[in-house]
């Protein structure tokens, strides 16, 4: 089976950039591939508990709602433990289906993936 690896560096400051790996991952999905998606930098602030339900851009709906159903169509979440502690997170800040990680996990993710995308 084919593994897409997307890599979520933008956050909460630039709303309109987040829909994009979710939109993409369950894309994936329903043509039966793997799909990882790393938050690192900014991205961690999206997978921040409460975050995603309070973006909403446009005609689309609330990131929360397009982020679980990635999450329920097989979208595995892998959150930066490094990025979590340059902008002062704690662990238990996080929505509970991510993984805090550190860089060998993503160096891992992305050898085993058949592409790479950075959003």
């Amino acid at each position: 089976m084919a593994r897409m690896l997307y890599i979520q560096t933008s956050g909460t400051d630039t709303p309109e950039r987040l829909y994009a790996p979710f939109v993409l991952g369950m894309t994936a999905r329903a043509m039966d591939m793997d799909v990882d998606i790393f938050f690192m930098i900014k991205g961690v602030t999206v997978v921040k508990k409460g975050a995603a339900e309070e973006i909403k851009v446009g005609n689309f709906p609330k990131v929360s709602e397009i982020m679980n159903q990635a999450i329920a169509a097989g979208v595995k979440i892998y959150i930066c433990e490094q990025s979590t502690q340059l902008f002062g997170m704690a662990r238990g800040d996080f929505i509970e289906e991510g993984k805090i990680v550190g860089a060998i996990t993503l160096n891992d993710l992305a050898l085993d993936a058949d592409a790479v995308i950075t959003l």
